[in-house]
């Protein structure tokens, strides 16, 4: 009886192990296929390019458009009448100050100085005889061998001889001086023109005829024009020092030049609305041309440590901007954040986002917030960067050559 007991007992235990065994394979396939079925059910990761939030020094600035000018043009002209007899340059030549240009016949000024010279030397050798009578007509009045009269006659034909003389050396002065002026040279430094006086030809300086103009164009100005809402902003950063201003091409990407404010309009244009002002540019290898337009960046401020990431990042809602910052688990989170200002492609952010933090910047119109994504990392930029403007160092200037 004890046997057949005991034999029951370990039946039922070898079915509770079998029955526990059998449970568990169960729930693991039905575990299994509720995990597909989800799997099956859940929408794919959606692919999209992430980048991470960066620290820049960006330039605040105010956005105008300007034109260059010559440091300083000058039109040449003679001075004297005649012929020109030579041409000492080529169009287009640099030339410094005292360098020759043209050459108008001497010959007529050199005759005139020949005979202003040889007047004075007469008046001169005239001078010394009537002196000579003066001083004895002097000395026999005493003894009354000379009259008063015939003296003072005398005195006064040395004295006429004196002004003579010193006409004469008027006469010389402007004979030499007219000599000179035939001699035309380049009064400053600079780049010549064409030549509007051809070899051979006759000029007159009372016809004010053009020879030819000479433009310095190293340093060289550019005056531009910003809206007057701007002025406050540029009176405030004028103290902190000389402001700098970049010129760039038509494209306002490729930078041509960077100058400083030399000139602050004292008035606001009232026809147009806007403020003057006008940047002086060293201009070495002379990219900037006198006349050519240029757009115009004058740097207020430099923003160090600012947040920045693509502006195709940032999202406009219907009242506030946001960008998708993605987690650890691959899920994007909808981050409201503040713009402080968007320039050359770039947002900086000043709320909202931290240094670091990965955000999608492109394929984010197919996001909602807390969707699973399949991130893949921007494409590096092998450009280099473009070189951070100078900080405003030294006095400002508000004044300069018009």
């Amino acid at each position: 009886m004890a046997k057949v007991r005991k034999s029951g007992v370990v039946i039922v235990g070898v079915l509770l192990v079998v029955a526990a065994v059998g449970y568990f394979f169960i729930d693991q396939a039905l575990r299994d296929k509720a995990r597909a079925a989800a799997m099956a059910s859940a929408p794919a990761a959606i692919p999209v390019t992430v980048g991470a939030a960066e620290t820049k020094v960006v330039p605040d600035y105010v956005r105008g458009i300007g034109t260059v000018q010559a440091y300083q043009m000058v039109t040449v002209k003679s001075r004297v009448d005649g012929q020109i007899m030579k041409v000492a340059f080529t169009e287009g030549q640099e030339v410094k100050a005292g360098d020759p240009l043209f050459q108008v016949d001497p010959r007529p000024f050199q005759a005139t100085l020949d005979q202003a010279t040889a007047n004075k030397q007469r008046d001169e050798a005239q001078l010394q005889g009537a002196q000579a009578d003066l001083e004895r007509y002097g000395k026999l009045i005493g003894q009354g061998y000379q009259s008063r009269q015939s003296y003072d006659q005398q005195k006064a034909t040395v004295d006429a001889l004196k002004g003579s003389i010193a006409a004469d050396q008027a006469a010389i002065d402007t004979a030499k001086l007219n000599l000179g002026y035939a001699d035309i040279r380049a009064p400053i430094d600079g780049r010549t023109g064409s030549r509007l006086v051809d070899l051979g030809n006759l000029v007159q300086a009372g016809q004010n005829t053009p020879l030819v103009t000479i433009t310095q164009v190293k340093p060289v100005f550019v005056s531009f024009t910003v809206p007057q809402e701007q002025t406050d902003r540029i009176r405030t950063a004028q103290p902190r020092g000389a402001l700098t201003v970049m010129a760039y091409a038509s494209d306002d990407k490729t930078e041509i030049a960077e100058g400083r404010v030399t000139l602050i309009e004292n008035q606001i244009d009232t026809s147009t609305g806007t403020l003057k002002l006008k940047g002086t540019f060293d201009n070495k290898d002379e990219r900037l041309w006198p006349g050519e337009f240029v757009n115009v960046r004058l740097v207020l401020a430099l923003r160090k440590g600012a947040i920045t990431v693509p502006q195709r990042t940032v999202m406009q809602g219907a009242s506030d901007s946001y960008v998708y910052v993605v987690k650890a688990d691959n899920t994007v989170e909808r981050r409201t954040v503040h713009v402080a200002v968007m320039q050359d492609g770039l947002a900086v952010i000043d709320k909202g986002l931290a240094r670091g933090e990965q955000v999608v910047i492109d394929g984010q119109y197919r996001l909602t917030n807390g969707a699973r994504v399949k991130p893949e990392a921007a494409k590096t930029d092998t450009a280099p960067a473009p070189a951070e403007p100078a900080a405003p160092a030294g006095p400002q200037t508000a004044h300069g050559k018009d």
